[in-house]
Order: structure tokens, then sequence, then C-alpha cells
């Protein structure tokens, strides 16, 4: 049998010192829209306290920890990232007090809590641009955010050429105090989102105050919004082409991934070490979109940032070939810096990977979503599930232009599509609408969700062996107690029919074996050991099985 290893480097001997084990490296972190999850007061939209009431839910899923999408004050111009006051929670989601509960009641479960820290950008409610407003050009405010002169012989035109990840320019020209025409700022976004300037210190030192603020509170980590975004080329150079970058793309362009912005997370990873203790480390991970997953290692060397999202295995076709590809390459990128890799299908800005998989058809897209899991839950490192993805939630395709609120939909072009859709509130039971989101029945939802949602609740799948939700269940609790399961540097190919993946993972205490048929037919596979758990419905042979067209099985051996 040929077989092929995966680049491996020795266990990062600086984790062994420690004494304490590394939470992360192998954690289930489970990501909460915090609008869309769980409604404690019945007005429509999800909360702090709706979301605590949930914990239990979380924690019988199986996951190890809870990212939470903004909460803090905001306008809500971009539902939260676009944050007006970075040390307090908005109304509508509830009070500081709530943040504390909440974080509280999640390590009484043992669940790890994670926040989102936007540091790219802020509102234009935020007080300092207010500030940089009403104090007009020359204003030392302006200094801690691109504000330009415009070009033309009046100013009328954007100080280059760069356009907004959401369509249209990326300046906005401003009224300046005495009512003429003035300076213009960069916004990557929507214009209801100005871009800090990190060459001011002033910067540097209330993000490095704001990591404190909520590491004191007991956070235990923060992923980083628009991490590659901070720092921009020297002059801010105009790009020269007319297609730009999206945020989901990886060409190379002036204001992403410069080399200045791992020297803000230097300074970050000190911070986070101060707090360590015995919990196995506070951690940061990166939103950080790169040309490559080797420039995504970058951000995760061992005196930066934790974890870095892997996009390149997000957008990655299924497709065997594909697939084995990504994974050698990701592995091999994180095990050069002593990083562990991390694995996701789905999240706030993209399609439901039960839909982008499906090819038009609800039911494949549901097979492949279950195969995709389970393959991604067999690989080294850590991975990150979206919520509803354990319900099988399918995109939202049909809302009404009306409900939209993605602020991309309301630009002539920009990021493709809308994220609207991967947002609609959970059903959790009921047999109408809202399903209980909220606590009323028959009360809104910020949202509305698809009538036939309602074989999809919570309540619906809780018991049924044959329900994705149950099915999740069973996945985490086997990749909790096996041992070849979770944290590791490699795997080892097996091989397989044309179309099939199947790899070999090996401790001391037991190996693991994990098969997936990416083709459109039942294939026969070599039957390596015993079957712990399937995607869909097999029958293992006692030397072949007949794997079904898009299904995974993992083995013991």
């Amino acid at each position: 049998m040929t077989q092929h290893v995966t680049d491996a480097v020795p266990t990062d001997a600086s984790a062994a010192a420690s004494g304490h084990r590394e939470w992360w490296r192998d954690a289930v972190i489970y990501q909460v829209y915090p609008r869309s999850f769980a409604d404690g007061n019945g007005d429509g939209m999800g909360d702090l306290p709706g979301i605590r009431s949930r914990l239990p839910y979380l924690k019988r899923l199986g996951v190890d920890a809870v990212w939470l999408s903004p909460f803090y004050a905001s306008p809500q111009a971009d539902a939260g990232y676009d944050v007006a006051d970075y040390r307090a929670v908005d109304p509508m989601f509830g009070t500081l007090t709530d943040a504390d509960d909440l974080v509280r009641e999640a390590h009484a479960l043992g669940l790890k809590v994670i926040v989102d820290v936007v540091p790219n950008h802020c509102s234009d409610q935020h007080e300092w641009f207010k500030q940089a407003l009403r104090e007009g050009i020359g204003s030392p405010l302006r200094e801690r955010f691109h504000f330009r002169p415009g070009k033309g012989a009046g100013g009328e035109l954007p100080p280059n050429d760069w356009e907004s990840i959401f369509g249209g320019p990326a300046w906005t020209r401003v009224t300046e105090p005495d009512g003429t025409p003035g300076e213009w700022y960069l916004h990557l976004f929507a214009p209801e989102q100005p871009d800090f300037d990190w060459d001011h210190p002033a910067v540097h030192d209330e993000f490095r105050s704001i990591l404190r603020f909520w590491l004191d509170l007991g956070v235990d980590g923060f992923r980083i919004d628009v991490a590659h975004g901070l720092v921009k080329a020297a002059g801010l150079p105009d790009i020269g082409r007319e297609e730009q970058v999206k945020l989901l793309g990886t060409e190379a362009v002036p204001y992403f991934d410069q080399d200045g912005v791992h020297e803000i997370y230097r300074g970050w990873r000190r911070i986070l070490d101060e707090y360590e203790g015995k919990t196995g480390g506070r951690i940061a991970v990166a939103e950080a979109w790169t040309p490559t997953v080797e420039r995504s290692a970058l951000y995760i060397r061992p005196d930066e940032l934790h974890q870095a999202f892997n996009f390149s295995y997000l957008t990655t076709e299924w497709n065997a070939a594909d697939l084995r590809d990504v994974i050698d390459r990701s592995l091999g990128a994180m095990n050069a810096v002593h990083a562990p890799a991390t694995w996701v299908l789905s999240n706030h800005d993209v399609v439901r990977h039960s839909t982008r998989l499906a090819e038009g058809d609800e039911a494949r897209g549901l097979r492949r979503a279950r195969a995709a899991t389970l393959l991604m839950l067999a690989l080294p490192g850590s991975a990150y599930l979206y919520q509803g993805e354990e319900l099988g939630l399918p995109e939202v395709v049909d809302l009404p232009d009306e409900v939209r609120q993605d602020p991309a939909f309301f630009r002539s072009s920009g990021q493709d599509g809308t994220r609207d859709g991967c947002r609609v509130p959970l059903p959790w039971s009921g047999e109408a609408p809202p399903f209980g989101f909220g606590p009323v029945e028959g009360g809104p939802s910020w949202l509305p969700q698809p009538a036939d949602w309602n074989r999809l609740t919570v309540a619906a799948q809780e018991g049924d062996p044959a329900s994705t939700l149950e099915f999740y269940r069973s996945a985490l609790a086997v990749r909790r107690e096996h041992p070849a399961l979770g944290a590791g540097r490699q795997v080892i190919w097996l091989d397989t029919p044309k179309g099939v993946l199947a790899f070999r993972r090996d401790t001391a205490d037991g190996s693991f074996v994990c098969t997936v048929n990416l083709t459109a037919t039942t294939v026969s596979v070599a039957t390596p050991g015993t079957l712990l758990l399937a995607s869909a419905e097999v029958e293992p042979g006692p030397a072949r099985t007949a794997l079904p067209a898009d299904c995974a099985v993992w083995w013991a051996v």
C-alpha cells in the first residue's frame, strides 16, 4: 500500500514546557451570530440573554468554545461591524452585565468565549471620527484616520482609485464645518466605516486598552476582523486596474496583507501572554484573506497570533484532488510555523456550504455537507462551525429585497451576492415562524424564516438518529473520545480509487482512518477497521465496503 505522510514537525516545545494543555490547538469553536441565534426579550432581534439561555444546547452539542460576532454599541450600518464604542454593549443586545453573565455561565459549563474585535475601521459615529469632522482640516483627530485632499483642480476626485469591498469608491468627501466641500476619508467597507490609520500611535494605544478591557472581563480570546487590512502601502498608491479585489479575493493589493501588520500582532501577543495563567492561554484568531496559505501562516508565527482561518480550504470545490492538495498545503504551511491548522466550511460572510455544494440539488447538498463535516472534523487541528450548520440549514436565497440589510446589496457592485441569506434566525421549535427564536409565539424575527423550516428545528431533530443535529453530536463526541482525533500535525494518505480520499492518523493509543467518496456513484473501498460513524447509511463488509456517493466514514483501526 502506497502511503504519503504530510510534512510534520515536533510538538511545540514551549507547549510541553508550559505544563498545561493548549486548548485551542484542537478546539471545535462554534460561531454565534448574536442577532440571529436566540431572542431573549421578544423584539425579533437575538441578544446576549438569549445566547446565555441556549448555552446548555451548545454544551450538549459538544463544542469547546463559542465565538460571538460583534455586540458592541453601533448604529448597525454593517450589522455591528461599525463600532461606535468598543467598551459598551449595544442596547439591542443587552448590557455589559449581560456580557459578564454570559462569560461566567459559559465558563461554568466548560465553554471558552471568543469575541470579535474590529480594528481596521470603526463607525462614523465613533467619538474620534465625530470630533475629527467637527474640528475640520488640521484636526489632530484626523491623523487617526486616512483623511486626504482630493485630486483634480478643486479636489473633486478621490485621492486614489481604490474601491470599497461593498462596491463603489473607497473614499467619501466630507463637508467641512464652514459648509464647503473638503477632504476625503478612506473606508474599505461602507462609508459609515472609516478606516483607522495604524501609523498613528494613539490607535495602537487604544486597541491595547480595548484588548485588556475584555480580557479583564474574562474572555478567552479574540477573532480579529479584517486582520489583513490594518496597514496600507505607503503613499496609498493606485491599483491601476478596473477589476479590484473583493473581501473573499486573494489578489495582492496595496490595502491588504501588508507586512507591517505583523508588528502589530507581535504587540498583541505579548498582552495575551500576560493573561495566559493556567487555562491554556488566551488566544487571537486572524480573519486574513491572503494570496496563499503560506502568507496566512505568517500571521501565526510563534510570536504572533494563535490561529488563522483557512479560507483556502473553505473555497475549495468538492473534488478529491483539490481537497487533498489544500490539506497538504495547509498542514505544511502551519507545521512550518509550529501552529495548528484550522478548518472551516461556513461563516456569516459566505453561502452556507449545504447550498454551496448542492449544485442546484438540495438533497445532494445536504449529503455533501454531512460528508464534508466528517472530513473536516477528522483533520488535525481546530475546526470552526457556523450556527445552524448542525441543523443542515440551507442558504435562504429568496429573501424579499425590502427585508435585506447587507450593505453590499445596496451598492451597485462589490461583494458577490448578499450575506443576509446565511444570517436568517435559527429555528428552535414549533410549526410556524419564528420557530422558538423568541419567547413570543408568532412573534417577530429581524429576517423572515422559510415556512418549511419546521422540519429543521432543534426540537424536530432531537432524538432522531438520522437527523443532522444528532449526526453532529455523534461526530463531536467521537472526535472528543478517540485518541487519534483532534490535535496533531499529519495525515497518512492511503491508496484509493479515483475520486476517493482516505487517510490514517496514528497515536500510541490508537489509529483512525477517514474515507470519503466524492464521486456521484457508489465505490468499493477497503474496510480498514471498525466503523465508528458514517455520514450516510453504510454496510461495512469484512474486506471491502460499498461506499455511497458523497459519503464519508470514520473507522477505528
